[in-house]
């Protein structure tokens, strides 16, 4: 698989911190949801007991009713279709049965509700003699369930209950549309008497009421209300009694947390850890470079592990480079200095007694090692200079370079044959020169006085075939002509630089240069040169 494919599967680090982020702010955001869901349950499930507890009031009223009354009708009658303007969520109870509907998140937490008002219509003696059999029943239920108890009768004033007796409630919302038939549940605020605790302010249940008005229907007439209410249970109390459930929450949180956590850091801290330990290394001298890490998960831990390891490969090959070029330079020298030194000692201890031809004879030979190591001072400064060179922005003709050239060389005995075609390049004018230069150079050492340059161009590059008649190249000399000093030529003034500067050129611009092969019975050498074109 290529570098490119396994890039595809890696994560962005923005990704894995964008997704550790939005993790955190989702476990407060979740927890107050679960609150929110949790809180809005309790409220249905109050509504709930509050239903449960007036159906069962609701029978023991229906039974009274038609056991006093014998039978006969009583109260009164409820059309088949109820037109009530205003009314909403009106419930038939036709059907025996009601669910809880009340939403804590959607419904409106009404005023607290209105105080009741003196009665226009008086209850019947029906009326009164049941809401005194249901009194007793009240107040022993109202100890368990700790709700608000009211029996209104059939025009909503209360014939049963610990307060407002013989007062009416007829112009409560929820009462009214009990009255018309259909049960009502309303949430209204409270108001309480005790301090709030510091935690309340959490929970909206501590601050509402729930209040149910549930219409007593006998053979379709309506003979009463009954009329609850009661608080939700304190969330914060609720939780404590299920202790247990919120732990496990609680852990199951933390246990994500920590889970994201050790994602986080095997994806971030771990290969960067290990891409110091082998910086470490490098500096340290354990080892020579630096190795793309295998599994670095994040995309740009893996650009910055293949940065590393091509930038200590591009350093050891810098350092290997140095030092081989130190090598050769400090045996370039040496030979001619050794001879210069040789040369000069037997003039120092022979010169009186040593016969003039002889004494010119090692002054000329110390004059030819003088011009070889000028050259060789001036190669190095030529290939130290290519190989700092930073890329132009310029472009070159080639057959106008090469037209330049060719008079020059012409007068040195070398024949050019220049291509018929031209092509512009991406490289500035003297380094062109520079390349064909040394190139010419070196087919005039090896005896050439013939060379052909052919051109082609593709759709991005342009391919230049410089082809001479001089001595070629031996097979064992092939791979060593691009090593910097190398040459066959050191008496004609060769120093092994000029290929390398071509290289250097030819690499700053993004070309190339390589050595043909020779077809069985050609003389001479062939080089391929590659350069972009604009």
């Amino acid at each position: 698989m290529s570098v490119a494919k396994k890039k595809k599967h890696l994560f962005r680090l923005r990704s894995i911190l964008l997704l550790a982020t939005l993790t955190v702010l989702m476990l407060p955001l979740g927890s107050l949801y679960f609150f929110s869901l949790y809180e809005n349950e309790l409220v249905r499930q109050t509504e709930s007991e509050l239903i449960a507890q007036s159906a069962v009031l609701s029978a023991v009223f229906k039974q009274l009713v038609d056991v006093q009354n014998q039978g006969l009708p009583y109260g009164i009658i409820i059309p088949k279709k109820i037109i009530s303007e205003g009314y909403d969520n009106l419930s038939d109870l036709k059907d025996d049965h009601i669910e809880a509907h009340l939403d804590l998140s959607n419904d409106p937490v009404l005023p607290r509700r209105a105080h009741a008002k003196p009665s226009e219509i008086f209850a019947d003696n029906l009326a009164q003699d049941i809401g005194i059999q249901l009194k007793d029943i009240l107040i022993d239920t109202q100890k368990i369930t700790l709700a608000g108890m009211r029996i209104l009768d059939m025009h909503g004033t209360v014939i049963a209950g610990r307060a407002e007796m013989g007062l009416s409630l007829a112009h409560i919302y929820e009462v009214k549309q009990a009255l018309a038939g259909g049960y009502k549940s309303v949430i209204r605020e409270r108001v309480s008497d005790e301090a709030t605790p510091p935690l309340a302010s959490i929970s909206r249940g501590t601050k509402i009421r729930i209040f149910t008005a549930y219409p007593v229907i006998l053979k379709d007439r309506l003979i009463g209300v009954i009329y609850l209410s009661r608080t939700p249970k304190n969330l914060l109390k609720h939780l404590y009694e299920n202790r247990n459930k919120v732990m496990l929450v609680a852990s199951t949180i933390l246990i994500v947390t920590l889970i994201l956590v050790l994602f986080v850091a095997s994806t971030i801290a771990r290969p960067i850890r290990k891409l110091i330990e082998q910086t470490q290394q490098v500096t340290s001298g354990k080892r020579d470079h630096i190795t793309p890490l295998k599994n670095p998960i994040i995309n740009e831990v893996a650009l910055l592990s293949e940065s590393f390891a091509n930038m200590s490969n591009t350093l050891s090959d810098r350092s290997n480079y140095i030092r081989e070029f130190a090598s050769h330079v400090s045996h370039e020298f040496k030979t001619p200095i050794t001879s210069m030194q040789g040369a000069l000692e037997l003039l120092q201890e022979h010169a009186a007694d040593m016969p003039v031809e002889k004494r010119q004879q090692f002054i000329g030979n110390m004059l030819e090692d003088t011009e070889r190591l000028k050259r060789l001072v001036t190669r190095l400064l030529e290939l130290a200079k290519v190989d700092v060179m930073e890329a132009v922005k310029e472009n070159t003709d080639i057959l106008e370079c090469l037209t330049r050239l060719t008079n020059r060389y012409s007068e040195r005995g070398l024949s050019i044959v220049l291509p018929n075609t031209s092509a512009v390049v991406l490289i500035p004018h003297d380094s062109l020169e520079t390349i064909f230069a040394n190139l010419f150079d070196n087919s005039l050492q090896h005896g050439a006085d013939q060379l052909n340059i052919s051109l082609e161009c593709t759709k991005e590059t342009a391919v230049i075939i410089v082809s001479d008649n001089g001595e070629g190249i031996s097979s064992s000399n092939k791979k060593r002509i691009f090593t910097p000093f190398f040459t066959t030529k050191r008496e004609e003034g060769g120093t092994g630089l000029g290929l390398g500067i071509i290289s250097s050129i030819l690499q700053t611009y993004d070309g190339e240069i390589k050595l043909l092969e020779s077809k069985q019975g050609e003389e001479g050498a062939s080089f391929e040169i590659i350069l972009r074109l604009i």
